[in-house]
């Protein structure tokens, strides 16, 4: 059981594991060693709440696949567990942002004082370039 916050948790067969060797410098370890870890999970299929499924298969994240599968590389250390942990984790922090429900924005007016700010600045903008003009004959 992955447990994501108080009222939220997926079973451990909604998150699929795959093991594969891990990209750039480490020599024989990396070369060896299938260490770093690829995450997937359906979003469709799993047991979220509908509100978090569509705020997280709306969200512009690149990991977020077209066919609704979240994909997770991680490979930042040196063992299969603690590469786990971190994409789970990973996981987790993009659910948790997914079921928190966003503000809904109240649109606010300008009040009087930055209105007379506005006008006073045209104002004084159109005063300094009418003395630039030369004089008129």
């Amino acid at each position: 059981m992955i447990r994501i916050d108080d009222t939220l948790s997926l079973a451990d067969d909604e998150v699929c594991l795959t093991f594969v060797r891990s990209q750039g410098a480490g020599g024989q370890n990396v070369n060896k060693v299938a260490t770093a870890v690829q995450l997937r999970f359906d979003v469709r299929s799993s047991s979220l709440p509908e509100p978090v499924k569509a705020r997280l298969l709306a969200s512009q994240d690149r990991r977020v696949t077209s066919e609704g599968e979240v994909v997770i590389k991680a490979q930042n250390h040196r063992t299969q567990d603690r590469n786990r942990a971190e994409a789970i984790e990973r996981l987790c922090d993009m659910i948790r942002e997914a079921a928190r429900v966003p503000r809904k924005r109240i649109p606010t007016r300008p009040g009087r004082a930055a209105k007379k700010r506005r006008v006073d600045d045209k104002k004084k903008r159109g005063a300094l370039k009418k003395l630039r003009s030369g004089p008129l004959e």
